[in-house]
């Protein structure tokens, strides 16, 4: 199996499945709850693919050109930008959209929250001081040259800034939703992860032993590669749930006001 033909089993046909079911729901009437269409579902979804591959691809360049992980010349077509083969762009534009259609899907089913939404900055507060602690360690990891620690480091040194980015903005919103973020971050990480299992077993790329924990679920997937997926799959859902959400919408036309009277204060004192 080529890349591009992993491609076209594990995503692309899923992604046109879950667009006939958009479809299918479009005609039928189903819509996102009130409190989540504060953004047209495409725009936030092609917003998260352009952030996806503006913030990827440094990243993986800096992989492939180190040598954490390879692909099998034979399973690609050769074309590169940078050191990364053409289908890995493909994979960066793919997955966001498989995410963020499944997450469609499931938005317009069920209710996911029964409670009104009430700001509770303590939350956004805890998860910027967590994940900014789990960053330092990260860092001071990588920094160390542990070797069988790169590619666990360097994920988490690359993930967590975005975290902690969409963390200080809503953390809270975020967890009001947390049984919508189960359901779509479960088995979205699950089934790429399997994917990706298949893959390295399939020998499409392979991810360098001296650079990697070693430690294996079922004996192929390394369990940085299920981390990658964890991670990737959460940013994603964090993304496009944070634009749809009113919460967002307000606190972003709030925070605005707040610049915009802070500036005219700021006019008047200098006057």
């Amino acid at each position: 199996m080529t890349y591009f033909g992993f491609l076209f089993l594990f995503l692309l046909l899923p992604i046109l499945l879950l667009l006939i079911l958009a479809w299918v729901d479009r005609r039928r009437g189903r819509r996102r709850p009130s409190a989540l269409r504060a953004f047209p579902t495409g725009s936030a979804i092609l917003l998260l693919v352009g952030v996806a591959l503006l913030y990827t691809t440094p990243w993986d360049n800096y992989l492939v050109a180190t040598g954490v992980w390879w692909y099998d010349p034979a399973r690609v077509t050769g074309l590169t930008i940078g050191w990364v083969p053409i289908e890995e762009y493909t994979f960066f534009v793919l997955e966001p959209i498989l995410v963020g259609l499944w997450l469609l899907w499931l938005a317009r089913r069920g209710v996911w929250v029964t409670a009104v939404f009430k700001p509770q900055p303590h939350i956004r507060r805890r998860a910027v001081f967590g994940f900014g602690l789990l960053w330092l360690i990260s860092l001071w990891v990588l920094l160390s040259g542990w070797q069988p620690g790169t590619y666990l480091a360097l994920t988490l040194v690359w993930a967590l800034p975005a975290f902690l980015i969409q963390f200080a903005f809503g953390a809270d919103i975020l967890w009001h939703y947390r049984r919508l973020a189960l359901w779509t971050i479960v088995p979205m990480t699950l089934y790429l992860s399997l994917a990706d299992a298949l893959a390295i077993d399939s020998g499409i790329w392979t991810i360098n032993p001296a650079q990697s924990l070693n430690y294996f679920i079922g004996g192929v997937l390394p369990v940085e590669e299920a981390l990658f997926f964890l991670i990737t799959v959460s940013l994603v859902f964090c993304g496009v749930l944070l634009l749809w959400s009113v919460a967002s919408r307000e606190r972003m036309q709030q925070l605005v006001g707040r610049v915009k009277h802070n500036q005219r204060l700021e006019m008047r004192n200098e006057k």
